[in-house]
Formats: structure tokens, C-alpha cells, sequence
């Protein structure tokens, strides 16, 4: 199990995250993807899972609605995985989002991406619906949590 440092950065590390996305993820995107994506969002959250020092993930995150928190994307590099680094970022997104208020964490996740399916239930999020994603023409399965009670 990696002991993960997970810091809040600024989006002066959009090159970064996207950087360890492309490492993760296809195609590859470059920070003005990222930058373009957040503009105009609320309360963005950009998070960095170190592990040894070596950046090793990201989550990034914004508010839906004034009550919702949306997890965009989180991705842990190849090496770093099976580590817990993945449950670490999303641990911290959360504890995040209830310090602020947010009373329900919301994501999606294509259904064959099984690993982050799995954690989603581990962490207690419960299927809050599909959506058809035509970018992908796959469904999209979505994720909630409640923060309240």
C-alpha cells in the first residue's frame, strides 16, 4: 500500500495533470484542454498524488450544482496501480467537497473502465443512472454519494 502525499495544487499545474493524463489516457491532452474545460466552473479542485516524491496521480473535480460536487477525472499512473493511490485521491476529493459544503459527489465511468467500477461500490457510491456518451458510443454509468447524514 503507497502512503501517498496528495496536494491541491492551482491550475498553474494543468501541464502536469496533463502530462500524467496522457500517461494514463487516449488521446493524449495538453493543458489547454484542461484549462479550457474549468473555464467558467466553480470551486475547481485539482489534486496530485506524490509517491516518493514522483507525482503518481491527479483527480480533478469541479461543482455541478450549487450542492453537487463533480469528480472529472482521476487517473494513477501504470506503476503506481493496485497501490490504494486511486482510493487516496478519491478520499481526498471527498474529504475536499465536505469541507465545502457539497452535500453529493457525482461521477461518470464508461462501463468497461471495470477497476474504477469497482472502487466506486468500495467507496459507497451508489448507480445513479447511464448515460449514452456519443463521443464513445458506449454508455456511461453514473455514480453517486451523499455527504449528508
Amino acid at each position: 500500500m503507497a502512503n501517498a502525499k496528495i496536494d491541491v495544487v492551482g491550475q498553474a499545474e494543468l501541464p502536469l495533470v496533463a502530462d500524467l493524463y496522457s500517461q494514463v489516457f487516449k488521446p493524449a491532452r495538453d493543458a489547454a484542454h484542461f484549462r479550457r474545460r474549468f473555464l467558467g466552473r466553480y470551486n475547481p479542485l485539482i489534486l496530485i498524488a506524490l509517491v516518493d516524491e514522483k507525482p503518481a496521480g491527479f483527480f480533478t473535480g469541479f461543482e455541478l450544482k450549487p450542492d453537487v460536487f463533480f469528480t472529472w477525472l482521476v487517473g494513477v499512473l501504470p506503476d503506481f496501480r493496485r497501490a490504494g493511490v486511486a482510493s487516496q485521491l478519491i478520499e481526498a476529493g471527498q474529504s475536499w467537497a465536505q469541507g465545502h459544503g457539497y452535500e453529493t459527489l457525482r461521477f461518470e465511468c464508461h462501463n468497461h473502465h471495470r477497476a474504477m467500477l469497482h472502487m466506486a461500490i468500495k467507496h459507497g457510491y451508489d448507480i445513479a443512472g447511464l448515460r449514452w456518451d456519443p463521443d464513445h458510443a458506449a454508455n456511461l454509468v453514473i455514480f453517486e454519494k451523499s455527504l449528508v447524514g
